[in-house]
């Protein structure tokens, strides 16, 4: 599973990206997390993603890249700020889950 990240420069924290592939592969899921910033999501996006996911720190940007996500049928959400944590693992496979279920 092919899961985009999008946050204020493409710099999300690493812990967090970790963080959702440890819980990922606790599933038996293979997934690759990549993290953007806004300004790319609209050439990225074409690239075959399954989930976009929008970090708390720029929600005031996500009906943009939702209407991006949905001009590609993309699944697109935020991220929930209590997953946004080195323990957020668990609550961020699980929406992940949900949007592309």
């Amino acid at each position: 599973m092919k899961v985009l990240f999008v946050c204020s420069g493409g710099m999300s924290s690493a812990i967090v990206v970790k963080a959702l592939k440890t819980e990922a592969q606790k599933h038996g899921t293979d997934m690759e997390v990549l993290a953007i910033g806004t300004n790319e999501v609209a050439e990225e996006i074409q690239k075959g993603w399954d989930v976009v996911m929008v970090a708390p720190q720029i929600r005031h940007r996500f009906n943009a890249v939702k209407a991006e996500a949905d001009k590609a049928s993309v699944p697109c959400g935020p991220i929930p700020p209590q997953a946004y944590t080195p323990l957020g693992g668990p609550t961020l496979f699980k929406t992940v889950q949900q949007l592309v279920s």
